[in-house]
C-alpha cells in the first residue's frame, strides 16, 4: 500500500488538505485536521490503536460502523459510499490500492 494511503483507505495524496493543511493520518499518528482536538481519528485509533491492525483492511468487519459514521458532510449519500468502496478495495489490494 502506498505511504499516502491512511489505514482507513482514503489516498491522502488526493486530497486538497494534504500537504497544505495536513500532514497526512500516518504521519500525525491519527491527530489529522478533522479528528477531535487532541484526539485521534475514529478510525485511526480503532484499527491502529486498540486493534494493533496495519489498517483496516485487516478487521474482518470492513467496513465498520465506526467508517460508515465518520461521513464528510459534503457528501451526498451515494457518493460517501462511493468513497467507502473505493478504499474498502484499495485496502483489500484491488485496483487503485496504490501498491
Amino acid at each position: 500500500m502506498s505511504e499516502n494511503v491512511s489505514c482507513c483507505g482514503s489516498d491522502c495524496g488526493t486530497c486538497n488538505y494534504y500537504g497544505n493543511f495536513c500532514t497526512g493520518c500516518n504521519e500525525a499518528s491519527g491527530r489529522v485536521f478533522h479528528a477531535p482536538e487532541g484526539k485521534e481519528c475514529p478510525i485511526y485509533y480503532c484499527s491502529k490503536i486498540q486493534s494493533g491492525f496495519a489498517s483496516c483492511g485487516e478487521c474482518k468487519n470492513l467496513p465498520c460502523g465506526i467508517i460508515l459514521g465518520t461521513r464528510d458532510p459534503n457528501l451526498s449519500e451515494e457518493e460517501f459510499m462511493k468513497t467507502v468502496e473505493d478504499r474498502v478495495t484499495r485496502l483489500k489490494g484491488g485496483p487503485g490500492n496504490g501498491v
